[in-house]
């Protein structure tokens, strides 16, 4: 039998390697698979549109930030792609000059489809990285001048949508009614299309009210021993943990503790096979307003969360969602919600469950209210407190001592670190 040559031998370890580095990329799920092309331009790099969750098959173009022509670093953010869920960056895998683009704003892509070509090079002559802070500081250098000049005498005109925006475009100019003689008014109106997070997000609230059978039980607070315990530590807790200490953690603990006591509150109901499903965890879902729309990013095992601990991983939470960088492992999943009205100055609501889930805890401003305290009318502040639970799974009594649970724990805080 002939012996392989060394330059056989030498192809063979090259396919292997090939084959290797094959396998390793395709077992990243967020990689960009990358379809290679010769021509006479040299290597042409094909980025399809990226795998963005497990259960996202499909997502519309937001926003291109960047155009054909232009040329990309490794990670700049080359497009936004709105999904049911988060909008996602699709960053350059390579450096290079954007060949072609294979869809246009607002287009529905398939995961896996062609979206852009890249033609790797060196930089164009005078090309200057850019930075997040240059970024960033671009539009307050462009606004400074506008504050400092006067206002027009004229209305402000209407402003219109733009198709490159994955936000709503902002809400009309109030008209200037300052001229009492004018005989006749503007009466503009702006249709601005709904985005794909509202839509699901208006599908979903819906569909809350068409399946469960919802129901909303309240109580009210004394928020007291609260105040004075934040009043009191406030600074010593910001100091060591470095984050400010808020009510909405004692609310979200206080919750998870609930969950505990009251098992069928944190229980769910499986419509396909009609069964309770139980679990030994809190993870709670909490409201945070973003310039998009409502996300619901959820806090991992809060029974086993310190305040503290809650702080932190809320902040993390909130902050990712308001700057756009929050992802579907964040938002997935969530036994519990909650959401505070309060601090738009609501006094009471009747909250939407998050389905599946099958209550939610709605907190509500607190405000000085005349309350009886050994037998004497005293002023204290009082925050009200819904709890909406879908009716099917959960009976009143269950609500309204799972609520009074709550109501203790904030009433006397001490409970909380006793367990009672």
């Amino acid at each position: 039998m002939r012996s392989s040559s060394p330059a056989t031998k030498a192809l063979r370890r090259n396919i292997q390697t090939v084959s290797n580095v094959s396998t390793r990329r395709n077992l990243k799920c967020f990689q960009f698979q990358q379809i290679r092309s010769f021509g006479s331009g040299g290597d042409e790099i094909k980025m399809p549109v990226p795998n963005m969750g497990d259960s996202i098959t499909e997502g519309s173009i937001a926003e291109w930030v960047k155009n054909e022509g232009e040329y990309v670093a490794v990670d700049d953010v080359i497009v936004v792609i709105e999904t049911d869920k988060v909008a996602v960056d699709v960053r350059a895998e390579v450096a290079g000059t954007i060949s072609k683009l294979h869809a246009e704003v607002d287009d529905v892509v398939e995961v896996g489809q062609p979206l852009i070509d890249i033609t790797p090079g060196e930089p164009p002559e005078g090309y200057e990285a850019s930075t997040p802070s240059q970024e960033e500081a671009k539009p307050v250098e462009q606004q400074q001048p506008a504050s400092s000049s006067s206002a027009p005498s004229t209305p402000a005109p209407t402003p219109t949508a733009s198709k490159t925006s994955s936000s709503p475009g902002p809400s009309p100019a109030p008209i200037s009614t300052s001229n009492s003689g004018s005989s006749s008014f503007n009466r503009n109106e702006t249709r601005v299309p709904m985005t794909r997070l509202r839509k699901v997000i208006s599908r979903n609230l819906k569909n809350a009210q068409n399946t469960a059978a919802m129901l909303t039980t309240f109580q009210e607070v004394d928020m007291t021993n609260l105040m004075t315990i934040r009043k009191q530590y406030k600074d010593t807790f910001q100091e060591k943990h470095g984050v400010k200490l808020g009510f909405n953690s004692a609310f979200i603990k206080a919750s998870a503790m609930a969950l505990m006591d009251i098992p069928i509150v944190n229980a769910t109901i499986d419509n396909d096979t009609e069964e309770i499903i139980y679990r030994d965890f809190a993870d709670v879902s909490v409201a945070v307003a973003t310039p998009t729309g409502l996300l619901t990013p959820c806090l991992r095992n809060v029974e086993s969360l310190s305040i503290s601990g809650v702080e932190l991983a809320m902040a993390e939470l909130v902050d990712k969602a308001r700057s756009n960088k929050i992802t579907i492992e964040d938002l997935a999943g969530g036994t519990f919600s909650v959401t505070n009205g309060g601090v738009y100055g609501s006094m009471m609501s009747t909250p939407i469950i998050n389905m599946p889930q099958t209550a939610i805890l709605g907190m509500h401003a607190t405000k000085m209210r005349p309350m009886v305290v050994d037998g004497e009318v005293k002023p204290r502040p009082v925050m009200y407190l819904a709890m909406s639970y879908d009716h099917r799974l959960i009976d009143g009594r269950e609500a309204v001592t799972f609520l009074c649970n709550i109501r203790d724990k904030i009433e006397d805080p001490i409970r909380m670190f006793l367990d009672c």
